[in-house]
């Protein structure tokens, strides 16, 4: 009786020869499946300690530009030697490393301009960015990832300032958009929260710099 109750056990405790071992999902993987969360307007303290909301941006504003701070997870807007305000951003899902191809969740790092605006994006509203540029044009012609005729593109719309190819293999259609910058959530693009992008979409013209740094 013992005996029997042992192999019962064992057999129980025992998988079958066909089990198949779960692989569990890596925490890109899993940030991959997150929607995401847009985040209240941040609040400007007074000495007093009273939060006020941050004063509105003027109607026009010289000689804008944007600088994007990656490591701060931060965009700033200027006006000339200026900084007028700055934004919280998320990145793309691998945020550290500077874009190199299409599909590698890489934000671009380097100096664009605002080649369009999209009032009607799936995220809220849209300034799409000039990647790729000259530099990454050349690099992707060296490493064999763009035909002589691509690269000749990306360097004539950059010398006409507008929008270079988006559909080679160094990727495209990188925005500054909104939807949410608690966490590093897009394909390579620069999120904000909804109402960051409105102001900051308000407030730049197409043609606009962008300096993209580490």
């Amino acid at each position: 009786m013992m005996i029997r109750l042992l192999v019962t056990l064992l057999a129980v405790a025992m998988p079958p020869a066909h089990a198949v071992p779960v692989t569990l999902p890596t925490d890109v993987e899993v940030l991959r499946t997150l929607p995401p969360v847009a985040e209240e307007k941040p609040v400007v303290p007074r000495a007093s300690g009273e939060w006020v909301d941050p004063p509105e941006l003027p109607r026009s504003i010289a000689e804008p530009r944007l600088v994007v701070h990656k490591s701060q997870r931060r965009i700033e807007l200027w006006s000339g030697d200026e900084m007028v305000r700055a934004y919280r951003i998320a990145l793309g899902l691998e945020p550290i490393v500077p874009k190199r191809k299409q599909g590698d969740y890489a934000t671009p790092e380097g100096t664009y301009y605002i080649c369009s605006k999209n009032p009607q994006s799936k995220y809220a509203l849209a300034l799409g960015l000039s990647y790729p540029g000259p530099s990454d044009a050349e690099r992707g012609l060296a490493e064999g990832l763009i035909s002589r005729g691509e690269y000749d593109a990306i360097v004539a719309a950059h010398g006409a300032r507008t929008r270079p190819p988006w559909n080679t293999r160094l990727g495209g259609e990188i925005m500054i958009h909104g939807h949410g910058s608690l966490w590093d959530w897009t394909a390579g693009c620069i999120a904000l929260n909804g109402q960051d992008i409105e102001e900051l979409y308000r407030a730049v013209p197409v043609g606009t710099s962008v300096e993209i740094l580490p």
